[in-house]
């Protein structure tokens, strides 16, 4: 590709993961399907798309370190339920009919928008909830079945994270986006890019762009979902994740 070509990747990806980072989710809706319309084969836009996530993901998590919001033993939790997931989801994708899953998706993520859009109160105060052994092997399992979905699905699985801790958990949306960010976008997505990169092949010449958009849109978007309050940050969820539905079941 030439230089011209790679300042729009960059562009497209500051701008997607930016919006992603303070949202709690959603950069595959632009970013993935600008890989497709280059003309990737689904396969290898998708473990591209994965490893330039994990970029957001350090980019992210380099600005919420700094605010020492994250529980050690709930971080350990999240990730030992989801990763799992996301190796199992990574192996299945390549089996199971683009089309279907996209549509199915797209309809729970748009349900997604609206309830969060009725409920007006939602994730607007920390109210820690379901943290007894049988809260977290519900919310365990669930957050295992979302990890499946992350790791075939890129397209807005990370906002079903940030709405379960939400909603299950009693986060605010502050800092479930935190937990989002920075265990998603940077482990999940790892453990998917892994996965698929042993599975299908990366594009690397289109790398480097994605990263660096990647890597200062997470810090960006990190930053601004930490500086503004939970009422912007819900609305925002809510703007990405109708956008992001509609976007997987009308392609």
């Amino acid at each position: 590709m030439d230089y011209f070509s790679q300042l729009i990747i960059f562009i497209i990806s500051l701008i997607a993961n930016s919006f992603s980072a303070f949202s709690g989710g959603g950069a595959g809706l632009i970013q993935l399907p600008v890989l497709l319309f280059l003309g990737l084969p689904f396969s290898v836009a998708l473990a591209t798309h994965k490893v330039a996530s994990v970029a957001l993901g350090i980019g992210a998590t380099l600005r919420h370190l700094r605010e020492n919001t994250l529980e050690r033993r709930f971080t350990l939790f999240i990730l030992a339920t989801g990763i799992p997931g996301v190796v199992l989801g990574a192996n299945l994708i390549l089996k199971i009919p683009d089309p279907v899953a996209r549509f199915a998706l797209g309809v729970l993520i748009l349900c997604l928008g609206i309830y969060s859009t009725l409920n007006r109160e939602l994730g607007q105060h920390y109210q820690p909830t379901h943290r007894n052994t049988m809260g977290y092997l519900n919310g365990g399992l669930i957050l295992f079945l979302i990890g499946i979905l992350n790791g075939s699905l890129t397209s807005g699985t990370g906002l079903f994270v940030t709405l379960w801790l939400v909603r299950w958990f009693g986060l605010d949306y502050k800092r479930a986006v935190a937990y989002t960010l920075v265990l998603v976008g940077l482990f999940w997505n790892g453990a998917g890019a892994l996965t698929l990169g042993i599975l299908s092949s990366i594009h690397w010449n289109w790398l480097p762009a994605l990263l660096l958009g990647s890597l200062l849109g997470g810090y960006i978007g990190a930053h601004l979902s930490i500086i503004k309050g939970n009422r912007l940050i819900k609305r925002t969820f809510e703007v990405i994740t109708i956008l992001v539905g509609l976007k997987l079941i009308f392609g």
